[in-house]
């Protein structure tokens, strides 16, 4: 089983900063390894990072390529197949385009948020739509301090968020991904229905 029909998206523009300015945020790369590993665990279509600085750009791909033709990948040879995965894109638009090139659809856009932003989709929601394998879906995540409020406003879907026990709420980037896609597509027990 494979769920090629859905993508997820860094975003680092435009995200808020702490002060809710809207900024452009940096690419951290363990980002790059940890959510491209967990596209391919969930068998996921791609992954793309969007930024819109070409210094960012510069940076994922002096990563790529030590993992994907230096010593990197010569050492860990385990980590390369995530890694062809990532599309790093200047834009959401373009990410989308992307999309839409390879389905001749237009993906249906969910937006993850920390913020009690009226949300429109629960998980369980989420999991019955997500079945749906002829449309394509784009996940969105947010960096620095979350997405803004224009990007959540022009999606599709908002996804519930998570909610701990206490009254912290403020997880990293890659555990709330792991979270929600496990929530999305994993099964009972940590195992797949099919299994």
């Amino acid at each position: 089983m494979n769920n090629h029909h859905i993508y997820i998206g860094l975003v680092h523009y435009p995200v808020y900063n702490k002060h809710k300015q809207v900024v452009a945020s940096a690419v951290a790369t363990v980002n790059l390894h940890d959510l491209a590993r967990l596209a391919k665990t969930y068998e996921l279509g791609g992954y793309f990072i969007i930024n819109p600085l070409e210094d960012q750009h510069a940076l994922i791909q002096r990563f790529l390529a030590h993992w994907l033709k230096g010593y990197g990948g010569q050492y860990n040879p385990r980590r390369i197949p995530p890694l062809h995965l990532i599309h790093c894109v200047y834009s959401l638009e373009e990410a989308v385009c992307f999309i839409k090139d390879k389905w001749n659809k237009i993906p249906q856009t969910i937006v993850t948020s920390a913020r009690s932003n009226s949300y429109n989709l629960d998980y369980t929601q989420a999991r019955v739509l997500l079945r749906q394998k002829e449309i394509p879906f784009l996940i969105l995540f947010g960096t620095a301090w979350g997405l803004t409020e224009g990007l959540i406003s022009q999606s599709n879907y908002v996804l519930k968020p998570i909610c701990g026990i206490g009254s912290y709420n403020h997880l990293s980037v890659r555990t709330t991904a792991a979270i929600i896609l496990d929530r999305l597509l994993g099964g009972e027990n940590g195992c797949h229905p099919d299994d």
